[in-house]
């Protein structure tokens, strides 16, 4: 066990069934359990919830976006503010903040990737910019999250192997230089992210790029941008086996519960997705018994809970009835319902992924929680 670094992982328990991992991440900010999903708050909020809303249910860390906070309302104003936690009265729990580099890569056309950066226009007025490594990490560092990923480029799907050579090559040679752009070592921890769109060789080679950089923990990035399934999972399994089993593994971008339970089964401590809020902005919710899209006609008059088997805010107090109405009506309180319960749901999966973890029966968890799920 070592906390040299000022993020660190404390293993607990493997699972005799799965060879999945149940263990505590410590941070500046407090300690987190893993496998854990992080809500994303974009623009350091979760949509249509408060940050104390988003505490209420459990959640221990969130994810806020680097790209959308230097271009509004500027990472300079955020450091004034006394950092991203105080910014946005997070008070409890940690924050992880990505590079920027994913959202740049799709404002930028190939032309703009270069070794320097990438060169691109600002989704909000179409000032021209250049994101690089170094502008990240102080990006970040101004922000003041906990964790911060380094700037990394993620290729499209599908990518020519060829090209996704290069594009790993050039990510292990970004990461050296948020390396020596990162200030606040003594509190922040800087991860790196291993890429190689989806060949297992590059996967392999990248993983022994990145992860041969003593940091505190590592990324898989790249992936469920499109692929299918099975091939994100073999993917996992090529990668995670050649990441340090004392240091906390990152799944970036993952959040259908499939695909959490999979990752978890796979070796993985932390997911992220828009997934419970851009669904739940929709008028959909994710149920023990699938998804459900909340505005049908057939809960016109179902005066129940959304999801009987659920303890969520929104389950203990509110009818799919009167969901609906709201959602009919264009009422925001009914996205914000929607949204609520998507991510009590996402939250509370994780912790009976630990649970099952702890007891030795995640696999059996999993058929039962399929069964139900895709019924």
């Amino acid at each position: 066990m070592s906390n040299k670094y000022p993020v660190w992982y404390e293993h607990i328990h493997t699972c005799k069934q799965t060879g999945a991992r149940l263990g505590r991440v410590h941070t500046p900010h407090g300690s987190f359990m893993t496998p854990a999903f992080m809500p994303v708050g974009t623009q350091a909020a979760v949509k249509c919830m408060s940050s104390e809303e988003v505490a209420s249910m459990g959640a221990g860390i969130i994810l806020s976006n680097t790209y959308h906070l230097w271009m509004r309302p500027g990472s300079e104003l955020i450091a004034k503010a006394g950092g991203l936690h105080k910014f946005m009265n997070w008070k409890d729990g940690a924050i992880l903040t990505d590079s920027g580099g994913f959202q740049v890569f799709s404002l930028a056309k190939p032309k703009d990737i270069v070794e320097e950066g990438v060169h691109f226009r600002s989704h909000i007025d179409g000032s021209k910019h250049l994101l690089t490594p170094e502008k990240s990490i102080q990006i970040q560092n101004d922000l003041g999250a906990d964790i911060i990923m380094a700037f990394d480029e993620c290729c499209a799907y599908p990518t020519e192997k060829t090209y996704a050579s290069r594009s790993l090559e050039r990510t292990t040679r970004w990461l050296e230089r948020c390396i020596d752009t990162h200030k606040n070592t003594d509190t922040q921890a800087l991860f790196g992210i291993i890429q190689g769109s989806m060949y297992d060789d590059l996967r392999k080679e990248s993983a022994k790029q990145i992860t041969s950089y003593d940091l505190p923990g590592y990324a898989i990035g790249g992936l469920s941008v499109g692929e299918p399934g099975e091939l994100m999972y073999n993917l996992l399994d090529v990668t995670v086996p050649l990441m340090p089993e004392d240091k906390p593994r990152y799944l970036m971008g993952v959040g259908s519960p499939d695909y959490l339970i999979e990752g978890a089964i796979r070796g993985i401590d932390m997911f992220d997705c828009v997934l419970p809020t851009r669904l739940g902005r929709h008028g959909t919710i994710l149920t023990n018994h699938g998804r459900v899209i909340a505005r049908d006609s057939k809960f016109a008059e179902v005066f129940e809970a959304p999801d009987k088997e659920c303890n969520c805010f929104v389950c203990q107090n509110y009818t799919s009835a009167y969901i609906r109405h709201l959602l009919k009506s264009k009422e925001m309180l009914g996205q914000r319902l929607c949204t609520w319960h998507n991510i009590s749901f996402l939250l509370d999966l994780m912790e009976k992924v630990r649970e099952a973890i702890a007891n030795d029966r995640l696999m059996d968890f999993k058929k039962e929680f399929f069964a139900k799920f895709y019924k």
